[in-house]
């Protein structure tokens, strides 16, 4: 074939130039081009490829963080959208979800994907999948939601629900919980169970949800290695090459900011074992709050290349930034100006070729 005369380096510079739409089909080209395009790496020096997306009514921006920061517009097919700013936006797995007033809209922002679900009366948590066990079946995604009445999960292929009922000390792993709030309700997934941050009092744990399909359990994990001092601390977990956490706090107070991580691969079944160590940590004299006082939310965050801190978030003007951290000195911020609108919603999203399920 004409291609094998190409010098692989040749072959990756081309493919980085291709739309990201259109890279899904040559990954049946040959077992080489699939390992190129599911690489990392590749997706990473991909010319379209981009770190965080912001929202706002009417409109999607993606950042992406190469030599400079550039926004772009994002052309996504969300309804509502034009009417109305989307009420929360979630990074989850491989997919953006975006909450609107009468459901989500589930996407691969890359590929410019979306699928509905009609859910207004729930609260969405996450999105999980089982992998395929053979070749000739698709990955299970199910995204989970939330109400006064209890837990559902939705089965993004097949558009049906399924009850699992509320939180049970049956569950639990013979831990006695403590009395809990919810700090965030967005949850990282790993290895078929949603993780997310609760509170009690001025401790911070870990909660979960297993959902290794069709079984299906509530228990509190861990207790992290901090708690909060203030309810404007910021406080958010992200998972950390791959498998393992890593939680930004910082304190409303001080204005200091410490990644922790944790040391080993994460066993999702058990958090006995779970041993957190300090990974970054920043003092730098007037450095903003990561979380306003006039419209509370979380910043979010990368580790780029586990040398650099990257943040998003809004200032007390509701205009975002992105700021640049390593060696406890701040590198670079940038204010965000192309996107007009204040207090855009955002989050962390890394690109990747995987489509987005269709219901029926």
């Amino acid at each position: 074939m004409a291609h094998e005369k190409l010098p692989w380096e040749l072959i990756e510079e081309i493919l980085s130039r291709v739309s990201p739409k259109y890279l899904v089909p040559f990954r049946v080209v040959c077992k080489r081009w699939k390992a190129i395009l599911d690489d990392k790496t590749f997706i990473n020096n991909h010319k379209e490829t981009f770190r965080f997306i912001l929202a706002t009514k009417s409109k999607i921006y993606s950042v992406s963080m190469d030599t400079k920061i550039l926004v772009r517009e994002l052309l996504l097919d969300i309804p509502g959208l034009e009417a109305q700013k989307p009420k929360k936006l979630v990074s989850c797995d491989e997919f953006l979800i975006c909450i609107m007033d009468k459901g989500a809209a589930v996407c691969n922002s890359w590929l410019k994907q979306t699928t509905w679900i009609s859910e207004p009366s729930f609260r969405f948590y996450g999105i999980g999948h089982r992998d395929s066990n053979n070749r000739s079946e698709e990955s299970v995604y199910k995204t989970i939601w939330n109400s006064t009445t209890g837990w559902k999960i939705h089965d993004l292929a097949s558009g049906t629900w399924i009850d699992i009922g509320s939180e049970s000390s049956d569950s639990n792993q013979g831990k006695k919980e403590p009395k809990t709030k919810m700090h965030s309700t967005s949850g990282v997934f790993l290895n078929g169970t949603l993780f997310w941050i609760v509170t009690s009092d001025e401790t911070a744990f870990l909660y979960c949800i297993l959902l290794n399909f069709p079984t299906e359990g509530f228990y509190l994990y861990c207790e992290l290695p901090f708690g909060m001092s203030h309810a404007l601390d910021a406080l958010v977990l992200r998972l950390f090459n791959g498998d393992r956490f890593s939680v930004l706090k910082q304190c409303y107070v001080t204005k200091k900011i410490e990644i922790w991580v944790t040391k080993n691969k994460v066993n999702v079944e058990d958090g006995n074992d779970v041993v957190w160590m300090n990974f970054m940590t920043f003092s730098i004299p007037n450095f903003p709050g990561l979380v306003p006082f006039a419209y509370p939310q979380q910043p979010s965050y990368f580790i780029h290349k586990n040398e650099r801190l990257v943040v998003c978030f809004c200032d007390e003007s509701g205009k975002a930034w992105i700021y640049v951290m390593a060696e406890n000195k701040l590198i670079e911020k940038v204010k965000i100006e192309s996107v007009v609108d204040p207090w855009p919603l955002h989050c962390t999203y890394f690109p990747n070729l995987v489509s987005v399920p269709q219901g029926l």
